[in-house]
């Protein structure tokens, strides 16, 4: 494992351990946070703990016309039950996800520290929300790290039956309508195999994330 120094640098994704964990250390300036993320990298850490960054092996993505919607959820999507906005409050959907109780944890990898780090990177443009509403309340969304042709999804909450599925049925669409090839969603979890994401070798992904 590579302890990091306060130059901005992080060592070749090979090196990570078998785990995912690439590195230890460093800080979460914007440039170290777009550096990572370009070079196939991002963070998880709990509080209390120092920064780890991983690049895992496999990794869990999206191919965007490989997007699952099953019938039931078309059907909600045709109620227009829901509304959807695009990076209106990023900081409001990225507080929720910290604050969202979720299966199996007992707290939260969104540090305070994490959310005004992405935040500022929000008002560089480069981390983006989506949020779903309903009878003008925030019920879900999630949001990520745009890279321009790949999108990088952080985190998602839900607090009413099927929002987050809202967010990111919506995000895909508008993926594909911008040309994007990719929708990163880094480690497996069964939901997002749900929704057609799959597990592809480490050196695929960082194929299609350097590739034009």
């Amino acid at each position: 494992m590579y302890y990091l120094s306060p130059d901005l640098f992080f060592p070749p994704v090979s090196q990570a351990n078998r785990d995912g964990i690439l590195a230890i250390g460093g800080d979460l300036s914007s440039d170290r946070l777009l550096l990572a993320y370009n070079s196939g990298i991002f963070p998880w850490f709990e509080n209390g703990e120092p920064i780890m960054w991983w690049s895992p092996n496999p990794r869990m993505v999206l191919f965007l016309d490989e997007l699952i919607v099953s019938k039931s959820m078309r059907n909600i999507l045709n109620r227009d039950s829901f509304k959807v906005t695009f990076n209106r409050n990023f900081r409001d959907v990225i507080s929720n996800c910290q604050n969202i109780k979720r299966d199996g944890q007992n707290g939260t990898w969104i540090t305070n520290d994490m959310i005004e780090a992405y935040c500022k990177l929000n008002e560089l443009g480069i981390a983006k929300s989506i949020e779903v509403w309903q009878n003008e309340q925030l019920v879900g969304g999630l949001y990520g790290i745009d890279l321009g042709r790949v999108f990088c999804g952080e985190s998602m909450f839900s607090k009413v039956s099927n929002a987050s599925k809202v967010a990111f049925i919506a995000l895909v669409n508008q993926l594909i309508k911008e040309n994007y090839k990719l929708l990163d969603c880094q480690v497996y979890n069964p939901h997002l195999e749900s929704l057609g994401c799959r597990e592809i070798e480490r050196d695929e992904f960082m194929e299609l994330l350097k590739s034009e």
